[in-house]
């Protein structure tokens, strides 16, 4: 029903504008007597419980961050079958984002180009809807980065800002440094800035009588030298693990056509095609760490998870 009939009519709206029908949609969906039961039944996943990093996660099924980035839907993800949710990327204060339209499909390549710049309602306001819900058994992850006008040589107040606020209401963290939605972003991917970034997240952390899991995203576009420098920096500053991967800025032999994507212009790119880029980076990671670095990515690569 979806392919040959809602599908056809989503897709001849604007995307951004489907997604925020979507959340409305399930938000009026949930106030239907019963619909609880039926979703957890009809989304049933397997029960396949994963330990790592110190968490329990009742599956390892999970949406990445990007969907909910301000917790809207956070009570009600558990009745989908996911085991965690990242929320996220979020901010400290508040940010709309990059200039509209930000969010495109590519149809033939089962693909999608954004460029939507951390857009979210910020910290405080994040922290009020993960007061008020309900979460169960739901493992939730805090994607934090920086905002756009914070200067790259204070990227890290920004970070720390995020950390402390979020600590008491998440599960654990990811570090995204690796958006090529946010001018300069991906430099604080660089040795030196990455390195003091984590440092100073690790040493809060520590502090804290439970400390929590701290990830780090990284993009797919890194070279291998690039990678083991991370690597280097994972083991100097105690990292619980990486996602691989984010985005890619690369438009490598993709159906939709050269003038097609000159007119979506910059971005970055999700779906099929970045499939064997994340493959191999996973590959990659968990061959140089001989599989004692978590990987959160491809299930069916990652071993490590």
């Amino acid at each position: 029903m979806y392919k040959w009939l809602i599908r056809p009519v989503l897709f001849r709206f604007d995307p951004e504008k489907v997604h925020h029908f979507s959340f409305k949609s399930i938000n009026t969906m949930f106030k239907i007597p019963g619909i609880n039961f039926i979703l957890s039944t009809r989304f049933k996943a397997p029960n396949t419980p994963v330990k790592i990093f110190g968490l329990e996660f009742k599956n390892p099924g999970g949406l990445a961050a990007g969907f909910d980035k301000d917790g809207m839907l956070i009570d009600k993800w558990k009745y989908m079958g996911f085991g965690f949710v990242e929320v996220g990327t979020v901010t400290p204060r508040p940010q709309g984002g990059n200039e509209k339209p930000r969010l495109f499909r590519l149809p033939k390549d089962k693909a999608i180009i954004n460029r939507m710049g951390f857009n979210n309602g910020g910290v405080g306001a994040l922290i009020e809807r993960l007061k008020a819900a309900d979460k169960g058994d739901l493992i939730i992850g805090a994607n934090i980065g920086k905002n756009k006008d914070t200067p790259n040589e204070k990227a890290v107040d920004d970070y720390m800002y995020c950390f402390e606020h979020l600590f008491p209401y998440v599960d654990y963290f990811v570090v995204n440094v690796s958006s090529p939605n946010t001018p300069g972003l991906r430099r604080l991917q660089e040795k030196g800035p990455l390195t003091e970034i984590l440092s100073k997240l690790q040493y809060y952390n520590q502090s804290q009588e439970k400390p929590k899991p701290l990830l780090l995203k990284i993009a797919p576009d890194l070279s291998y030298d690039e990678i083991d420098d991370i690597l280097e920096v994972a083991e100097t500053t105690s990292l619980s693990g990486l996602i691989a991967t984010n985005t890619t800025i690369r438009r490598d032999n993709l159906r939709a056509g050269k003038n097609r994507i000159l007119q979506i212009g910059k971005g970055g790119l999700s779906g099929k095609p970045l499939t064997m880029r994340s493959r191999e980076v996973i590959n990659y990671i968990h061959q140089r760490t001989e599989g004692k670095l978590s990987i959160i990515g491809d299930q069916a690569l990652s071993k490590s998870w």
